[in-house]
């Protein structure tokens, strides 16, 4: 945390099992390091010096942050989605639709095996890793949500950070790293809440109730990434500037559920509570990439929408031709795949090519789009395991198409 030098950033965004997504895209970019760099056992949790995530994105860090390959990664989502997703008892189904106990269970054996390396059993009468175990690589953060408090909540293992101090009864290094990661991915009506303890056997002890910290405006973890690291309040300091600091942000898929043929009158009670959270969640994942992309020097993003377009800008540009009016603070990647009709077609998952689709009238346009309208929908689902092989073959495609190294530059 306080060598000298350039800095990298990884965030990971939330979206269930649509994580695969982007385990994929991170295989890509591992893969190209390892080529580039002539290290066949370099690993992301090396490369990176500060991994965040929320929700699934907070799966994904912590596994790279215990040292996992993204080989081992895909293993785990591939070989446990089922578990994951355990259906929850009938007696259940108003609170949660599924268990909370199978994913909790696999957390804890697999942060804890990997980080007491080959051959080791799990045990789980034995004491928990704990976010501040010194094993970990490098810094780590997952965003999560107290509901207990109405507030979010970024936990870090930033050992300068004020509620790590080791004199504290409530000292949050002490805390399960498995407990964090779950208490991140706990998304309400999907998950049950998770209770943490603090300071436990204690004269302080006290619990809160926390949910998945995609309830907060943080799905998106790569501005609030930059702040922590920045922000005199966090103690990490590191410097700002494009050849200083880089953030490769990776999404799980963007999906807009356009409706073009609602009316008013369809919008009541039950509409609002089932569109609503994902509204606010979309609208937060493009605003803090919005954010990136203008304080950032932004080297590759898809088109966020027609007015503000991708705002990408060459590797060190001249303050004078930037593309806003103050100092870019950081260079920023940000790779999200679109899996709407036209973000597939785009990757090669369609019977035809974006240049043929370009080229079709407005009827023939459609009718490709309807042809590809149960893949698309299907794909904005975060708890369909079903699709693990698809969703792996849209983040396949689109690393494949988009991943380079020369977003990089300067950081490799």
């Amino acid at each position: 945390m306080t060598q000298e030098g350039p800095k990298k950033i990884l965030a990971c965004d939330g979206g269930g099992i649509r994580g695969l997504i982007s385990v994929e895209i991170l295989a890509r970019l591992e893969h190209d390091l390892q080529q580039s760099l002539g290290q066949p056992d370099l690993l992301l949790g090396d490369y990176f010096d500060f991994i965040c995530g929320t929700s699934t994105g907070g799966i994904i860090a912590a596994c790279l942050s215990s040292g996992m390959s993204m080989s081992q990664v895909r293993d785990f989502y591939v070989n446990n989605g089922a578990s994951m997703f355990e259906r929850a008892k009938w007696y259940m189904k108003l609170h949660q639709n599924y268990e909370a106990e199978p994913l909790a269970l696999l957390l804890q054996q697999a942060l804890t095996c990997q980080l007491n390396g080959p051959g080791s059993i799990f045990n789980e009468s034995a004491p928990p890793v704990e976010l501040g175990d010194p094993r970990l690589r490098g810094l780590l953060m997952l965003v999560l949500r107290n509901h207990s408090t109405d507030s979010p909540w970024p936990v870090c293992n930033n050992p300068l950070a004020k509620y790590n101090q080791l004199d504290r009864k409530d000292c949050n290094l002490h805390l399960p790293l498995w407990q964090l990661v779950r208490a991140s991915t706990a998304a309400p009506t999907f998950f049950p809440p998770e209770m943490v303890s603090f300071a436990p056997g204690t004269d302080r002890e006290y619990q809160f109730v926390f949910v998945d910290g995609g309830i907060t405006t943080y799905n998106n973890p790569a501005y609030l990434a930059f702040q922590m690291a920045t922000a005199k309040p966090y103690h990490i300091n590191w410097k700002t500037g494009v050849d200083q600091l880089l953030i490769v942000s990776v999404g799980t898929g963007n999906a807009p559920a356009a409706r073009p043929d609602l009316r008013p009158e369809e919008l009541w009670l039950l509409d609002h509570a089932k569109t609503i959270p994902s509204a606010l969640m979309n609208a937060a994942i493009a605003g803090w990439d919005m954010v990136c992309r203008v304080m950032g020097e932004c080297r590759f993003g898809g088109e966020v929408d027609r007015e503000f377009g991708a705002m990408i800008q060459e590797p060190l540009t001249p303050a004078d031709q930037s593309n806003w009016t103050g100092a870019k603070q950081f260079a920023y990647v940000r790779y999200d795949p679109l899996t709407n009709a036209e973000g597939l077609i785009e990757i090669g998952l369609a019977d035809v090519s974006l240049k043929e689709f370009e080229t079709m009238s407005m009827e023939e346009k459609q009718r490709i789009r309807d042809s590809l309208k149960p893949m698309v929908e299907k794909l904005a689902k975060m708890d369909d395991v079903s699709l693990i092989p698809e969703l792996q073959r849209v983040g396949a495609a689109y690393a494949q198409k988009n991943v380079s190294l020369d977003h990089l530059a300067g950081f490799v």
